[in-house]
């Protein structure tokens, strides 16, 4: 898993995906953030290297847990 950063123009892609969300509600924004995981996920297409994601992603600490 590489967790470099390995964009070339960070703020242009941020910039990108906040504009994708806009004006969408919260279940529309969702279901665009889940559409683009599995595009992402399509391109990779390493299913070690996924697992790894998912696990880097859930054991993040900056996550919030609902008691």
């Amino acid at each position: 898993m590489i967790t470099d950063p390995r964009i070339p123009e960070p703020d242009g892609f941020y910039t990108a995906l906040l504009a994708a969300h806009k004006g969408l509600s919260e279940a529309q924004s969702a279901d665009l953030n889940a559409r683009l995981v599995l595009l992402l996920a399509n391109q990779c297409g390493d299913q070690a290297v996924l697992l790894a994601c998912i696990r880097a992603a859930a054991e993040d600490p900056t996550t919030t847990a609902t008691p």
